[in-house]
């Protein structure tokens, strides 16, 4: 895992920019000038720990800087007959390159982002993995390109701020963080997940961005036992693929199904007694998973390390994980996230499994089960009762999310936008003065389909996995994810809706799950990974939290300050709580960047 940047032009401030990668790659650094380009790249050596595997990788006239881990290099190279000179998986990608120029990403198994920089045509040939685990931005004006693993990297290298994008400010308020291309800066994008970008300079179309990677919802599995054991055999498979590292690997486990199947299943491939680390806190217990942890540590035999988190650590880490956020994000999750990997980077360790991409593919969300019956009812309407629905709407008290699902149902509008949805349309009109507008994308017609894959793009692939890397590779931790191999998401997606769902949340994976993991972990009510931090943040800076709102928002007039007021005293009883922390992070971010 590591950083990579690059420019088209020659930089007094490259050094700088490429020391701010450090921290997601302090085991080596280097920058290589191509005659007017200048290329970086920070390595947390994982596979082959040898100084030919470092970065920027040049052969044939072909220089590469990658960020992330190709799983399935070493059949790659058999299959494909590629000649390497080293044991890395980076040289893969150019030897891959040199045999299928751009179609040869839909080979790769892994999480990456990448650019080969081909010099005999002078190409910038830039990707990222299928659903955006590892972070790309980039830069493009006035024939000036830059890219790079952080933000904070490109804007070094500008003469000026760029201005706030509006529009992210939109989305990040309906979805914890931005989405798409668009980042909290004008003029500065994110490279989609699944996407690939071509940059010829003396091509008269500069800038060309294809989509390689597209989930397909053909319904080929519709028989429930099939489709337990080839889950079964594709589980074992995506774990086993991704211990292969020159590291120890360890795996989160908090006590929930996802995390604690998989560290079954690791013991159980490597029949070693393995490390497993998990968080909690020493009051507000109704957040806590500690005690579940153990059991499934205790079941597994592994080397459990549990920590323990109080108010004052707390605090203490949370300035320091929105630095490593580097935008505003609106999971409060990322702290005790911050302090967990601190820890584990701390005890020598570099690479762990972790759960995500679970909920999202097997239906692990109790609000599918909730909106599933919304759709049925949708359903059932004749278009009389929808008429009279209609007349009836705008007296309905619009302020519960009920209200405003019934309204979608009756407008014909998107009745799922996604599990991390907070302020919803009615809510935004009443926030923003005005609201910048952007395009949401048309539901599928099976909402279990259209819910396990919009999940999958907003809730997952931006929200969750950003402040997976963001925050990891901030402690120089590696995060690796088995349930997101695409052989297994591809498949999930193949099984006929019906058996996916079943009778429970999790239908398919606690069958398979109950041969591993106690029954008391797969029966248990589901919580999200989830901290006191309204309780806690609300004690240590109280009226200063809506002080700092209300200062930005007199410098940015985005917002009615009326229901601002409104949010922070519904937060005092721990109502809209999410509300008031996307506005405080978002407020706290804008103050730094804008108004220091």
């Amino acid at each position: 895992m590591c950083g990579i940047i690059g420019t088209n032009f020659i930089s007094s401030k490259f050094d700088k920019s490429l020391q701010l990668l450090n921290n997601r790659g302090p085991d080596f650094q280097k920058a290589v000038k191509i005659n007017d380009k200048e290329f970086g790249h920070t390595r947390l050596a994982i596979i082959d720990l040898n100084e030919e595997a470092n970065q920027p990788m040049i052969f044939d006239d072909i220089l590469l800087v990658f960020n992330g881990e190709i799983y399935n290099y070493k059949e790659l190279i058999h299959v494909e007959h590629l000649e390497c000179k080293t044991q890395s998986d980076s040289e893969v990608l150019i030897r891959l390159y040199e045999k299928y120029e751009f179609d040869f990403l839909n080979k790769l198994n892994g999480m990456f982002s990448f650019c080969l920089y081909d010099m005999k045509k002078d190409r910038y040939f830039c990707a990222r993995d299928r659903y955006g685990k590892k972070p790309f931005f980039y830069y493009f004006k006035d024939k000036k390109f830059i890219f790079s693993s952080s933000i904070k990297s490109i804007l070094n290298l500008l003469d000026y701020k760029p201005n706030l994008n509006k529009v992210a400010v939109s989305k990040y308020m309906q979805y914890f963080v931005s989405y798409g291309e668009d980042t909290f800066y004008q003029d500065i994008f994110k490279l989609e997940a699944a996407t690939y970008m071509i940059y010829e300079p003396n091509k008269p179309s500069e800038l060309q961005k294809k989509r390689y990677y597209k989930i397909n919802t053909y319904k080929a599995i519709k028989d429930e036992k099939q489709a337990l054991n080839d889950i079964e055999e594709l589980l074992f498979n995506s774990v086993e693929l991704r211990l292969n590292s020159d590291v120890e690997v360890a795996s989160l486990l908090s006590g929930g199904i996802d995390s604690s199947l998989l560290s079954a299943l690791y013991s159980k491939i490597s029949g070693k007694k393995i490390n497993t680390f998990s968080v909690g806190y020493d009051e507000h217990k109704n957040y806590c998973e500690l005690s579940y942890a153990q059991i499934t540590a205790n079941y597994i035999g592994s080397n459990h390390n549990p920590i323990e988190i109080n108010q004052k650590e707390y605090i203490n880490h949370f300035e320091e994980t929105l630095e490593f956020l580097e935008e505003p994000h609106g999971d409060s999750a990322a702290i005790p996230l911050n302090i967990l990997t601190k820890r584990i980077h701390q005890s020598g360790i570099k690479t762990v499994l972790s759960g995500e991409g679970s909920d999202e593919i097997f239906l692990g969300y109790d609000n599918y089960a909730k909106f599933l019956k919304y759709y049925e009812f949708e359903k059932s309407l004749s278009s009389e009762q929808n008429i009279f629905l209609n007349d009836i709407i705008g007296a309905l008290q619009n302020n519960t999310k009920e209200s405003e699902y019934l309204r979608r149902i009756v407008k014909k509008q998107n009745l799922y936008n996604s599990f991390g949805e907070i302020y919803t349309d009615i809510q935004r009109k009443r926030l923003f003065k005005k609201v910048p507008a952007f395009k949401s994308e048309t539901a599928k017609q099976d909402p279990v389909d259209w819910m396990s894959y919009i999940d999958l793009k907003i809730w997952l692939g931006e929200s969750l996995l950003s402040k997976v890397d963001r925050i990891s590779m901030g402690n120089s931790l590696e995060v690796r994810t088995p349930f997101l191999d695409f052989n297994l998401v591809n498949y999930m997606f193949s099984i006929e809706s019906k058996i996916k769902v079943g009778d429970t949340n999790k239908y398919l994976l606690k069958k398979i799950a109950s041969k591993y993991i106690p029954d008391e972990i797969i029966n248990r009510t589901k919580k999200g990974f989830n901290s006191p931090f309204n309780e806690w943040l609300n004690k240590e800076y109280k009226d200063s939290i809506l002080d700092v709102i209300l200062e930005v928002n007199k410098a940015t007039n985005l917002f009615n300050d009326s229901y601002l007021l409104h949010i922070y005293e519904l937060s005092k009883s721990n109502k809209f709580k999410q509300h008031l922390y996307s506005l405080y992070i978002f407020s706290l971010w804008y103050k730094k960047e804008y108004l220091s």
